[in-house]
């Protein structure tokens, strides 16, 4: 979307149907809302029924703690729209700027010129036809386990200690929610986040080893019975007073990382090159910040105002930049080890992070909008 409003050629492949749904946390933090805003998104979201939340809760074992949302940046609420809401206006918005977005087209290869360049992708649709594409710069956003990083021989950069969060969630109806609501207990959090539609998601996290014993002792319905009510028996009353979902998903765990992002005719965004653990609800928020810091980069070298190894070396300096400090307190607070003071002092590192990074997303439209955002950190 943004380097087509620039004018550029551009060619969006993604392997699932359009209005597809995907695994994901949903929840918005401030800076992914203001992108959205930024980008003129965010009266589409609102519109798709997304409820805004006005209030965080954080539940602890003796404790719970409340904070009203104030106005900042021009975000007045946080959302957290199903991706069938926000992948589909995300790609309505590329259309409607230009680009050629082609749905259920798998790639299975990068393309190389003589001198090992990347110079484009192969792939098929969903018939079997074949398809060549060419381009002067491949960027891959497509996942933790991305065919572009993998081809491409990026390297991690950055590894979070331990084997991160274990997930299962699932969406519930009638199961009334002030905000976004986060729950923790020694080893153990959970979530609750309203969505579209009039569902509330519900997610529980723990170590992946507890996570695979909880589901050796039931199915994984049981298993987030049991989890859920490790962490909140008052929780796990409101959660079963309500309409179940059918089917849970899960995320089996996974430490986070960085890669290298760029290298000669290819960049990565998104999880693919910036991987945090989901307990920290800022995937979708770091996407956000990283498609505009990249687009920034390509359109640098588009205008010819610097070479394609400054402005994307650039892009990778500023996202390593904003990532480091939020990176570090979610690694922890993944690991499911810390009492409940020190998780206190993470959360409170952790949504200090996410302000600054908040006040760099608001430099990107000044001129040194990449001295602007590191100096900020």
């Amino acid at each position: 979307m943004l380097l087509a409003r620039r004018g550029l050629r551009v060619l969006a492949l993604d392997r699932a149907r359009y209005g597809s749904d995907t695994v994901s946390t949903h929840a918005l933090m401030r800076g992914g809302v203001l992108q959205l805003q930024r980008w003129g998104l965010l009266d589409e979201i609102v519109a798709a029924g997304t409820p805004p939340a006005r209030r965080v809760t954080f539940h602890y074992p003796d404790e719970t703690t409340g904070i009203s949302l104030k106005p900042a940046a021009g975000v007045h609420a946080l959302y957290a729209p199903r991706r069938t809401v926000l992948d589909r206006v995300l790609a309505d918005a590329a259309i409607a700027a230009g680009a050629d977005v082609r749905f259920g087209v798998t790639v299975t290869e990068l393309l190389r010129d003589d001198a090992g360049r990347v110079s484009g992708v192969t792939g098929h649709d969903r018939g079997g036809r074949r398809l060549i594409a060419t381009a002067p710069l491949t960027v891959g956003a497509d996942g933790i386990r991305s065919l572009v990083a993998r081809d491409a021989g990026a390297a991690v950069t950055r590894m979070a200690r331990g084997d991160g969060s274990a997930i299962l969630y699932g969406y519930w109806g009638d199961l009334p929610v002030d905000g976004y609501e986060w729950l923790y207990a020694p080893g153990t959090s959970a979530g609750m986040i309203p969505t579209n539609d009039g569902r509330t998601g519900v997610f529980v996290g723990t170590t992946p080893a507890r996570m695979k014993a909880a589901r050796r002792a039931g199915n994984a319905h049981h298993a987030f019975r049991e989890l859920l009510r490790t962490v909140s028996p008052e929780a796990a009353e409101r959660v079963s007073a309500a309409r179940a979902p059918h089917r849970l998903r899960g995320f089996a765990g996974m430490p986070g990382f960085l890669r290298q992002s760029w290298g000669p005719g290819w960049a990565l965004v998104g999880d693919s090159g910036c991987f945090e653990d989901p307990l920290s609800t800022h995937g979708i928020t770091d996407a956000l910040r990283d498609a505009e810091l990249l687009d920034a980069a390509i359109g640098d070298i588009h205008d010819g105002t610097a070479t394609e190894a400054t402005a994307l070396a650039g892009y990778q300096k500023t996202r390593d930049a904003l990532t480091g400090r939020l990176f570090g307190a979610v690694e922890t607070i993944a690991s499911h080890s810390w009492t409940v003071p020190e998780l206190r002092r993470l959360l409170l590192d952790a949504s200090s992070a996410m302000s600054e990074q908040v006040e760099a997303l608001q430099s990107l439209d000044r001129p040194d909008r990449f001295a602007s955002a590191v100096q900020l950190i």
